[in-house]
């Protein structure tokens, strides 16, 4: 193990969950470059994770690679143990799991990386919507803090997507019956964007609803007549309701109040209980349609509503859908701090192994980060420090991403140079130790 002070107690709490996920040479180094990863503040790459630790000159950086492309231990085991602790920490007992998937792209450069291609990224400048990279299909929890107005995304499980290989919403349904089966006893919700539906989500478990938003061109239908009693083939669905412009020019609105954005709107909904025969077949979904008096785009006015959602959960009020699809949108803030503060993406692996383990590795440590702060590290004056110290912050209210990360690397900080109780070791004899240690390992 690494020697006491080394990782602060906290995070040493959070990241015992995983001992069994590896075998104790390799969970020392995902410890260490948990922490590494956590605490640099420059490039992130699989040295500079080293640097971040301050092992570079007792740790050959060979040990540091050898942990992403050959030790033995699997990504989804680690998420998987990452999900118990979120659900045993951060969820009340016997709710429901709501799962966000979604896809990003991390650009990455050169022939000889594996798995990348040309991929369509909506943050790209200029006219063309394309970027040169690796494409993940991400699946995160989304949970409510006490110290947060607004849902967080915390991502657990993650698939490279390449293209002529396995679909992404078969990936995203792969990740979500992975939660599902982790957790028997819990409702598990799963929301997706107009990507993330389709044929392939036929046959889902009862215990999984699955939420998403409804394609325009999407061909509505009554539900299936009774049987006749008459010979020949039943009817499988009933009359056509049409396109969902068509459901909004003849539905009945009702106004309402949902909660979505760290905000509470006044909206019209209607909810329809119909068939989606092209992507769901005969299972019974309900549409949701929402409008608001906010401005619109001309198409958008044209077409009687804002937002369509289509849904297998038939229980749920329509109130509950739309603040449970708003939710939908804490995943893009996760990719964003994990990239511009984790600096997830910037290890330049290209092996096969290497890359399906560095990116999972990464947005690991980002869930652990918001975990480590809001068991331990939350302060109600944190904010008031930041307001402080940036003046033009006049309306911050709670702890962002960043002020949680610049905690916790404060305490690791803090954890290597503490003053040393009677019991404990000297830093010269601490270093000693370390320097036969390494000397062991190597």
């Amino acid at each position: 193990m690494l020697p006491d002070g080394t990782i602060p107690g906290s995070l040493a709490d959070l990241l015992a969950v995983f001992r069994l996920c590896f075998t104790a040479p390799t969970f020392t180094t995902f410890s260490a470059l948990v922490v590494g990863s956590i605490a640099q503040t420059r490039r992130r790459t699989v040295c500079g994770m080293l640097l971040g630790v301050g092992l570079e000159r007792l740790w050959h950086h060979a040990r540091a690679h050898r942990f992403f492309a050959t030790a033995r231990w699997c990504a989804d085991a680690v998420g998987l143990a990452l999900l118990d602790l979120i659900v045993d920490r951060l969820l009340p007992k016997g709710s429901a799991i709501t799962v966000v998937v979604d896809d990003t792209l991390f650009k990455r450069s050169g022939k000889k990386v594996f798995g990348v291609a040309w991929h369509h990224d909506g943050a790209a400048k200029g006219p063309k919507p394309i970027g040169f990279g690796n494409c993940w299909v991400v699946a995160g929890i989304v949970v409510d803090l006490p110290l947060l107005s607004r849902p967080v995304c915390l991502p657990v499980l993650a698939r490279l997507w390449r293209p002529r290989h396995t679909g992404k919403i078969a990936f995203a349904r792969e990740m979500v019956q992975a939660i599902a089966s982790r957790h028997p006893d819990r409702i598990v919700h799963a929301v997706g964007d107009a990507a993330y539906v389709g044929d392939h989500l036929r046959g889902l478990d009862k215990q999984i609803t699955w939420t998403s938003r409804l394609k325009v061109t999407s061909v509505l239908h009554q539900l299936a007549p009774a049987r006749t009693g008459k010979s020949g083939r039943p009817r499988t669905k009933g009359a056509r309701l049409g396109t969902p412009t068509d459901l909004a020019a003849t539905a009945t609105w009702r106004t309402t109040k949902v909660r979505r954005y760290a905000r509470t709107d006044t909206v019209d909904i209607t909810d329809t209980v119909c068939l989606w025969y092209g992507s769901f077949h005969s299972q019974t979904v309900r549409v949701v349609l929402v409008r608001d008096n906010k401005p619109r785009t001309g198409d958008r006015d044209e077409r009687g509503y804002a937002l369509p959602l289509v849904t297998t959960d038939l229980t749920s009020t329509a109130e509950d859908l739309v603040a449970r699809y708003a939710a939908r949108w804490c995943i893009e803030v996760a990719f964003s701090d994990a990239r511009q503060i984790l600096g997830v993406g910037q290890a330049r692996n290209r092996t096969c192994i290497a890359v399906h383990r560095t990116v999972p590795f990464g947005l690991i440590c980002l869930s652990l980060v918001t975990l480590c702060y809001a068991a331990a590290g939350h302060a109600p004056a944190d904010v008031a420090e930041r307001r402080e110290r940036s003046r033009w912050y006049t309306t911050k209210t709670e702890p962002s991403f960043e002020d949680m990360t610049i905690k916790l690397r404060r305490v690791i900080i803090a954890a290597r140079f503490r003053p040393q109780a009677p019991h404990q070791a000297s830093p010269e004899q601490t270093h000693a130790v370390l320097l036969a240690w390494a000397a062991a390992e190597t």
